[in-house]
Parts: structure tokens; sequence; C-alpha cells
């Protein structure tokens, strides 16, 4: 069997235009572009091999700091995977397929708040699983304990005439866009960053934010002006 070059490469896909906040990647978050908030902090994981940065913003990185280093490797994005209506994991297909490494870690630009503990907690906790063949993918979640309705004000997930403690009821999970963490292998075989077999890992919620718009853009700043 061939050996991979790399073991884990982090994946951190990054676009020039954004619909809802523009430049965002480009934007000033707390005194420095906010790609750098993410990409700093994947440099300081000595566990990542290779950063791998699949844009069609070359121009803009380098208006905005990005500095020549030997473990970032900027793929220039081939314009059929360019648009707001591409699938991500087309992205990252052209990405695990040209890429020679075993294992993959998949954040975003707007991930600002993760931490390098938790990333490395994940890596950790995806690693020990992954060896034992207990999953073969990991991504993050938000932990939630209260009472869900639909549209028409039914209840999803309690009995309004029964009502119980919320840190009683069932636990759902919500996909936060923070981290995935997968093998070359679970996603040749699914096309997907969730394979066939993946677990969930809970993420701080003060670290969780993902940017979308303005108001998730604020709610980020203000947390991070009183984390630092």
């Amino acid at each position: 069997m061939t050996l991979a070059k790399y073991r884990l490469s982090a994946l951190l896909p990054m676009k020039a235009h954004s619909q809802r906040v523009q430049g965002k990647n480009f934007r000033s978050f707390l005194g420095k572009p906010l790609f750098h908030w993410i990409l700093d902090t994947l440099l300081a994981v000595e566990a990542i091999d290779r950063i791998v940065i699949n844009t069609d913003a070359e121009d803009l990185l380098m208006k905005n700091g990005l500095r020549v280093h030997d473990k970032i490797l900027l793929r220039q994005r081939k314009p059929a995977l360019c648009g707001d209506f591409v699938s991500m994991n087309k992205v990252l297909q052209d990405d695990v397929e040209n890429v020679e490494s075993e294992l993959f870690l998949m954040t975003h630009s707007t991930n600002p708040l993760v931490s390098q503990k938790t990333i490395e907690m994940a890596l950790g906790t995806f690693l020990a699983k992954w060896l034992n063949k207990e999953c073969d993918s990991l991504f993050s979640v938000n932990k939630l304990q209260t009472r869900f309705y639909r549209a028409d004000a039914s209840p999803v997930n309690h009995d309004p005439a029964n009502l119980i403690r919320t840190q009683d009821l069932e636990p759902w999970y919500e996909e936060n866009s923070n981290l995935y963490i997968f093998s070359k292998e679970s996603f040749l075989q699914t096309q997907a960053r969730i394979g066939a077999k993946p677990m969930l890992f809970e993420v701080p919620r003060l670290e969780s934010i993902d940017i979308d718009d303005q108001e998730s853009w604020d709610l980020a700043e203000l947390i991070g002006q009183r984390k630092s």
C-alpha cells in the first residue's frame, strides 16, 4: 500500500463572494481579517501537517496579509466549483482527490472562536474511535434541550399538557459547521464529509458561532471581546 504524503491535512475553503455579509472572509474582526483567526489556530495545531485553502480569492488573501508558510497550500478553485449554489462536498472532493493525505479536518473561516484546545480534543477523540473502527468521521454539534414546535405550533419533542424540566428532555443535536474530520477512504466511499459511521462532538457554546449574517457577526465579536 502506498503511504499518504501527509497524515492529516486541514481543509479551509474560502471564496471571494459572500451573500449576506459582503466580503466577510476579509473584513476586519477584532483587529485582523476574519480568515486569520481560524488559520492562525490551525497553524498552532502541531498534528496538522498541511492546510489547504481552495479559493477563488488568492489576490484578496495576499492583500489581506496571508503569509507564505510551508504548511499552507493554495489551490485555485476550478470555475465549475465557483458560485453560491455549488455543494461544499464537491469542493472538498476536488481537494481530497488531489491532496495526498490519510485524514482530513475541515473547518471554515467563519468559525473564528473555535480554539486550538477544542480542535485538538476533537482530533484525539476521533483518532481513538477511528483506530478501533468505531467511526469513519466526526462532526461538531451543539447540544439542545429545549421545547421545539413545528410551523403549525404542534409540539415536536414534548407534551405541553405534561411539562417536564427542559434538562430532562431528550437531547437533540444541531450540526454547527465548526469541524468535520474524516478519512480519505470514508470520503471517497460516500462523497460526503459526514461518512457512513459518524460520531458527534460537542463544541463549547461560546466557540461554536458560525458567522452567516450580520447578527451572528455582531454576536461573535461581543463574545470575542469578552474572551480577549
